[in-house]
């Protein structure tokens, strides 16, 4: 369903992915960890454009996309098919909870704004916020944020749903709600690409973890190999000091 092929990304005269190839089944839950500025969340941002790739080929279903080639056309129509949760959430601080969620729907995929509330309507009660919906993200809590931006990444019925650290801002009190809503959106049979520090949760939710090092992808396998019998010692060595 997803195939990514020679994904290379530099900032100046530094390669943050070196020509990364994956591939990604449908309602596949895959998982990178790795050391701080390894290219995790830059593969992540390349993958929908975020930041442009300066080579690699991008397939999320139907839709391919050649890095060096890609049109504005081209891109608008990998961000449909992918959605993106971000770790510092994302919101937009002038609309309510509600209408961060409508937002996609009407302005990207251009549905009757009635529907779009619907939908929204519909996510909030899913996602346990159906008492905030006239609520603006300043008067909610980190968690109910991100429980938002993961409602907003749901509504639009994306291919793949992108996750970049979606604890790592959040206060300790409010990380098991958000991975709670992960596991429910996981559960749903959703195909997802998460980066996250949250190792106990990576070993439970993930069909394959992915481990990578120096924009590369060094080990990858499922969690019992990955995290009982790691076979590269740059995993060892990762893996002995966040268990440390």
């Amino acid at each position: 369903m997803i195939r990514i092929e020679g994904l290379t990304k530099r900032f100046g005269g530094t390669a943050v992915l070196n020509a990364i190839d994956l591939e990604i089944a449908k309602g596949e839950r895959v998982v990178v960890i790795g050391p701080s500025g390894t290219g995790k969340s830059t593969l992540l941002r390349c993958i929908n454009f975020l930041d442009r790739p300066d080579a690699g080929r991008i397939t999320v279903g139907d839709i391919s996309v050649d890095a060096t080639r890609a049109s504005r056309a081209d891109i608008l129509a990998l961000r449909r098919a992918t959605a993106f949760v971000f770790q510092n959430y994302g919101l937009f601080a002038h609309r309510t909870a509600q209408e961060n969620i409508m937002e996609a729907l009407i302005t990207v995929q251009k549905r009757p704004r009635a529907e779009a509330e619907a939908q929204a309507r519909r996510i909030l009660k899913e996602i346990g916020l159906a008492d905030k919906a006239d609520s603006y993200p300043a008067s909610l809590s980190g968690g109910q944020q991100q429980r938002v931006g993961i409602g907003r990444a749901m509504a639009i019925g994306a291919q793949l749903m992108l996750f970049d650290e979606p604890t790592s801002a959040l206060d300790p009190e409010w990380v098991g709600e958000v991975l709670d809503l992960m596991r429910s959106v996981a559960a749903q049979g959703q195909t997802m690409l998460i980066v996250t520090h949250e190792m106990r949760f990576a070993r439970e939710i993930a069909d394959r973890v992915i481990f990578m090092e120096g924009g590369r992808i060094v080990e990858q396998g499922p969690p019992a190999q990955i995290f009982d019998a790691p076979q590269d010692p740059r995993l060892q060595r990762f893996l002995a000091r966040v268990s440390a």
